[in-house]
C-alpha cells in the first residue's frame, strides 16, 4: 500500500534481498505471575542486509529489548531470531559472545569513552582486539574527526564524543551496527551531525544499521521504519526515497 513517499508493508511481506535479521513470534517476558512484564509480544520482523532501519515508539514499547536480543546481549523467552540464517536464540553464551565480537557494533545514548584516553586511543581499544580492523585514523576520518584524534573526551563536544563512539564501533568492521538513542543526549543541530555520520557509514560500508530514536523526524533518512507499541510492531513503512540527514531537524 502506498502512502505518499512511503510503502506500508504487511508484516508477512517477503523481500528478494538477503536478510540480516528475521524474527518469528519473538517474545520476552521479565518476571513471572501478576508482576510479569511482557517486553516483546510475538514480534515478526525482517531486516534486509545493508538497510538503514529506524525503530520508533514510546519508552517501554520493546525497542531496546529487541535490539538487545538481536545484538546477542539478551535472551528471548520464546520464538526465534535469525542473523543471516543462523538461529541466535539457539546459541550458547559463548557463541553469542563470538557473534558480538565478530559481527556487531554498538552505539548507546551515552558515549562510554575512557576519559583518560584520547579519541585515537579509545578507538585503538577495539582495533587491538578485532580481526582485520579498520585503521584507527581511517575510522576517525569516516566520522570527520581525524583532526581531533589526540584530544581527550573532556576536550570534545557531546556530538564529537558520540562520533568517536561511532568510530570505535565501526573500527572492527561490524556487519551490523545497533544504535540505541544515539542522539538522545544531544540537541537537534548536534544530533544531525551524528545521524549524518551514521548515514555515511551505512552507504559507504554497507553496514546494516538499526537506530532506536524518539526523534520521529529521523524516519525520513531510513530505508524502512518500524513503529513499535506495547511490545509489538504496529507497522513497517518502507521509504520510496530517503532524505539526507542534513535535512532533518526535531
Amino acid at each position: 500500500m502506498h502512502h505518499g513517499n512511503q510503502v506500508i508493508l504487511a508484516p508477512e511481506a517477503k523481500t528478494a534481498t538477503g536478510l540480516a535479521f528475521q524474527t518469528r513470534n519473538l517474545s520476552k517476558v521479565y518476571g513471572s505471575g501478576p508482576a510479569a512484564v511482557h517486553a516483546l509480544r510475538g514480534v515478526n520482523l525482517e531486516v534486509p542486509n545493508g538497510e538503514l532501519v529506524v525503530l520508533l515508539g514510546p519508552s517501554g514499547s520493546g525497542k531496546s529489548t529487541l535490539l538487545n536480543i538481536l545484538g546477542g546481549l539478551d535472551h528471548a523467552t520464546d520464538g526465534t531470531a535469525y542473523f543471516q540464517g543462523e538461529d541466535l536464540t539457539a546459541m550458547s553464551d559463548r557463541a553469542l559472545t563470538a557473534y558480538r565480537r565478530r559481527h556487531v557494533g554498538f552505539v548507546f545514548q551515552f558515549y562510554n569513552l575512557m576519559p583518560s584516553l584520547t579519541a585515537r586511543e579509545n578507538v585503538d581499544l577495539v582495533s587491538e582486539i578485532a580481526v582485520g580492523p579498520m585503521p584507527t585514523m581511517e575510522a576517525l576520518a569516516m566520522v570527520d574527526l581525524e583532526n581531533r584524534a589526540e584530544h581527550f573526551p573532556s576536550e570534545l563536544s557531546g556530538g564529537e564524543q558520540q562520533r568517536v563512539a561511532i568510530a570505535r564501533a565501526i573500527a572492527k568492521r561490524p556487519t551490523v551496527l545497533f544504535c540505541d538513542e544515539p542522539t538522545g543526549a544531544l540537541d537537534s543541530k548536534t544530533g544531525v551531525g551524528v545521524l549524518k555520520a551514521l548515514q555515511h557509514l551505512n552507504e559507504s560500508l554497507g553496514t546494516t544499521t538499526l537506530i532506536i530514536t524518539h526523534a520521529a523526524a529521523t524516519a525520513a533518512m531510513a530505508d524502512r521504519v518500524i513503529h513499535f507499541a506495547d511490545g509489538s510492531i504496529h507497522d513497517v513503512v518502507k521509504n520510496v526515497s530517503k532524505v539526507d540527514a542534513e535535512e532533518i531537524s526535531w
